[in-house]
Protein backbone atom coordinates (compact mmCIF):
# COMPACT_ATOMS: atom_id res chain seq x y z
CA UNK A 1 0.00 0.00 0.00
CA UNK A 2 1.75 3.07 -1.30
CA UNK A 3 0.66 6.35 0.26
CA UNK A 4 1.14 9.68 -1.48
CA UNK A 5 -0.64 12.99 -1.82
CA UNK A 6 -3.54 13.51 -4.19
CA UNK A 7 -1.43 16.04 -6.10
CA UNK A 8 1.06 13.28 -7.03
CA UNK A 9 -1.49 11.05 -8.81
CA UNK A 10 -1.49 11.16 -12.62
CA UNK A 11 -4.56 11.35 -14.85
CA UNK A 12 -6.44 8.05 -14.66
CA UNK A 13 -4.87 7.04 -11.32
CA UNK A 14 -7.12 6.01 -8.45
CA UNK A 15 -6.75 5.88 -4.71
CA UNK A 16 -8.54 5.93 -1.38
CA UNK A 17 -8.34 8.89 0.95
CA UNK A 18 -6.28 8.18 4.07
CA UNK A 19 -6.61 11.60 5.72
CA UNK A 20 -6.67 15.34 5.15
CA UNK A 21 -3.51 16.89 6.61
CA UNK A 22 -4.96 20.26 7.59
CA UNK A 23 -7.15 21.06 10.55
CA UNK A 24 -7.82 24.65 9.48
CA UNK A 25 -10.60 26.06 7.29
CA UNK A 26 -9.16 24.57 4.07
CA UNK A 27 -9.00 21.10 5.61
CA UNK A 28 -12.54 21.44 6.93
CA UNK A 29 -13.74 22.48 3.47
CA UNK A 30 -12.02 19.48 1.84
CA UNK A 31 -13.79 17.18 4.31
CA UNK A 32 -17.10 18.95 3.61
CA UNK A 33 -16.56 18.34 -0.12
CA UNK A 34 -16.48 14.58 0.55
CA UNK A 35 -12.77 13.83 0.87
CA UNK A 36 -13.34 11.69 3.94
CA UNK A 37 -11.14 8.73 4.98
CA UNK A 38 -11.64 5.58 2.87
CA UNK A 39 -13.39 7.49 0.04
CA UNK A 40 -12.42 6.19 -3.43
CA UNK A 41 -11.15 8.97 -5.70
CA UNK A 42 -9.96 9.03 -9.33
CA UNK A 43 -8.00 11.72 -11.17
CA UNK A 44 -10.01 12.44 -14.33
CA UNK A 45 -7.59 14.97 -15.83
CA UNK A 46 -5.28 17.86 -15.14
CA UNK A 47 -5.23 21.30 -16.68
CA UNK A 48 -2.38 21.85 -19.19
CA UNK A 49 -0.17 23.45 -16.55
CA UNK A 50 -1.20 20.91 -13.91
CA UNK A 51 -3.49 23.21 -11.96
CA UNK A 52 -6.37 22.55 -11.26
CA UNK A 53 -6.95 18.80 -11.03
CA UNK A 54 -10.34 17.29 -11.88
CA UNK A 55 -11.36 14.44 -9.58
CA UNK A 56 -14.22 11.98 -9.54
CA UNK A 57 -15.55 10.90 -6.15
CA UNK A 58 -18.90 10.01 -4.61
CA UNK A 59 -20.65 10.26 -7.99
CA UNK A 60 -19.56 13.80 -8.85
CA UNK A 61 -16.61 15.72 -10.28
CA UNK A 62 -14.54 18.13 -8.21
CA UNK A 63 -11.73 20.48 -9.23
CA UNK A 64 -8.97 21.21 -6.71
CA UNK A 65 -5.90 23.39 -6.88
CA UNK A 66 -2.52 21.70 -6.45
CA UNK A 67 -2.08 23.44 -3.09
CA UNK A 68 -5.33 21.87 -1.85
CA UNK A 69 -4.59 18.44 -3.35
CA UNK A 70 -1.24 18.37 -1.50
CA UNK A 71 -3.16 18.32 1.79
CA UNK A 72 -4.97 15.04 0.97
CA UNK A 73 -3.07 11.83 1.68
CA UNK A 74 -4.22 8.85 -0.43
CA UNK A 75 -3.37 5.15 -0.82
CA UNK A 76 -3.01 4.17 -4.49
CA UNK A 77 -5.38 1.48 -5.77
CA UNK A 78 -5.06 -0.56 -8.97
Amino acid sequence: NFETTLSELASGDSGRVVRVEDEGPVGRRLLDLGLLPDTPVRVVRRAPLGDPIELELRGYHLCLRQSEARRVLVRRTP
